[in-house]
């Protein structure tokens, strides 16, 4: 027996032995119920942010133990593939691109002088192998100066051009985005200072991962003012500025050459979402979906450090750990009406790519699903704490949530808080898609419950399954079954409009 396994069963027994000295929430299950509840969920999440699974990379031997130790645990309780693909059941697959920056070169030409960036003054990257844009004189690309109003520039213009533009901490995405969908060459910011410069560096220096089809030319170049204000001459730096600075300015072509040239290290690979599905007894076309990403980040600790490994046990074995038992207690209570999807994602951590590849290629049509509601990072708050909803005010169903926390005499917690992780989730691909999706969960109630662990133990080694506390993640999962239910009735439930609009979405970085 493991020295886990050890600490597994003494605390089920633990868990088990206070059971009776447990008082249950009002309306809720007895304590006894809840013990093993905790005993499950336990369980799961010590399997799952153990050393063996590596951290859970997608890409890695990590993924491969997960997805089998899901899928066995999917048809333990019961469930089916999801997939609805009878050549690819319960996985289905997403294909992405790593990419490492390698190296890159940065290069001026006014006449017949040649200046060279130093690397502690710019760099560049790209997500291909090697990429390479020239514009000015003589190369029929030409360069743009546009600082903070680049869409001044017409489609015509920006189509295979250098643009220049000025960005002082160089963190707008967006900016560069825009550019980009509108075919542009390459796009050279210019930050503030060198220490902006090298926060960058520090950013794009770790490996990113992009679903394929998305790795498209984004030729990015970054240097600092200073050095470019050596290269053009202070005079000249001073006119663009001034004339960028005007309501009336208009982006000015510049008779320099440009060189942009980057290289990275780049595989591709394929990872999978998993789907399973509780089959409903009387389907009316309408589904629920319940999501939880299976992945972290492998190795994250520093190169000295005794424990690299981050295992991510309330990031996201927790999620996933709760989805499963709510998944558990669905199958084994009376039937449901409505089919409900079990999906776990991959790649969450690189930018909700699992769910984008979800959003892309459903197993139904995705205006069939009435509901879904995400689990991440839910075991750290304790029983009866106040409830946060990420995504309040876009699910009609929403009202079915007040009223069960109503009658379990929990509070709701700060909105203000939970809105600022929306766009962070997986479920936030859903809602720009029109599917009405939250995060219910005590965590997200206030900084006093996910506050100390985003201090201590977010994207560290120190997530383990010793730091879980599981009283709050119980009362929400409890919760779910609840409301679950009612949505899962056409007699009970039946779907309507949104209450309000998604919120646009931001450009993925």
């Amino acid at each position: 027996m493991s020295r886990a396994s050890g600490r597994l069963l003494g605390l089920a027994a633990l868990l088990l032995a206070l059971a009776g000295c447990m008082r249950a929430m009002p309306g809720i299950v007895p304590p006894a119920e809840r013990a093993a509840i905790a005993a499950r969920l336990l369980n799961d999440v010590t399997i799952l942010a153990s050393d063996e699974f590596g951290g859970r990379k997608p890409g890695t031997i990590g993924e491969a133990r997960t997805l089998a130790y899901l899928t066995g645990r999917m048809q333990e309780i019961g469930l089916v593939s999801g997939t609805n693909d009878p050549g690819s059941a319960w996985r289905a697959p997403v294909e992405l691109v790593s990419t490492l920056p390698q190296a890159s070169r940065l290069a001026f030409t006014l006449g017949r002088r040649t200046v060279v960036i130093p690397p502690e003054a710019g760099f560049a990257i790209t997500p291909r192998r090697r990429e390479l844009a020239q514009g000015g004189p003589d190369t029929g690309a030409q360069v743009w100066f546009a600082g903070a109003n680049p869409a001044a520039l017409s489609d015509a213009q920006v189509a295979g051009a250098i643009i220049i533009v000025t960005d002082a901490k160089g963190t707008d995405d967006a900016l560069r985005s825009a550019l980009f969908a509108r075919n542009a060459g390459a796009v050279l910011t210019v930050v503030s200072d060198k220490a902006a410069l090298a926060k960058l560096r520090a950013q794009y220096d770790e490996e990113r991962v992009r679903i394929v089809n998305d790795a498209a030319n984004t030729l990015s170049a970054f240097m600092t003012e200073a050095e470019l204000v050596r290269v053009l001459g202070e005079a000249r730096w001073r006119d663009l500025m001034l004339a960028s600075g005007t309501g009336d300015f208009v982006p000015l072509a510049l008779d320099i050459g440009v060189s942009i040239e980057a290289t990275s290290q780049r595989r591709e690979f394929v990872s999978h979402n998993l789907i399973g599905m509780i089959p409903g007894k009387a389907p009316d076309g309408a589904a629920v979906l319940l999501m939880a990403h299976w992945d972290h980040l492998g190795e994250c600790g520093p190169p000295e450090a005794a424990d690299r490994i981050c295992k991510g046990a309330v990031d996201n074995a927790s999620g996933v750990a709760v989805m499963l038992e709510l998944s558990r207690r669905l199958k084994a209570g009376p039937p449901l009406d409505r089919d409900i999807y079990v999906l776990a994602t991959t790649a969450e951590e690189t930018g909700l790519l699992g769910a984008r590849a979800f959003a892309a290629s459903p197993p139904i049509p995705l205006d069939r699903f009435v509901a879904a509601f995400n689990f991440d990072n839910v075991a750290v708050a304790p029983a009866g704490a106040p409830v946060g909803i990420v995504g309040r005010g876009r699910a009609p169903f929403e009202p079915l949530v007040i009223e069960h926390l109503t009658k379990t005499k929990r509070m709701l917690g700060n909105r203000d808080f939970a809105d600022s992780f929306l766009q962070r989730q997986d479920g936030w691909v859903l809602l720009q898609q029109g599917v009405p999706a939250v995060l219910v969960s005590s965590a997200f109630a206030g900084r006093e419950a996910l506050g100390p662990f985003l201090a201590r133990d977010y994207h560290r080694p120190s997530d383990t399954a010793e730091q879980i506390e599981l009283g709050g993640a119980i009362d929400d999962l409890l919760l779910h079954e609840a409301v679950i239910r009612q949505i899962a009735d056409p007699a009970r439930y039946q779907p309507a409009p949104l209450l309000a609009a998604p919120a646009q979405a931001s450009p993925t970085p």
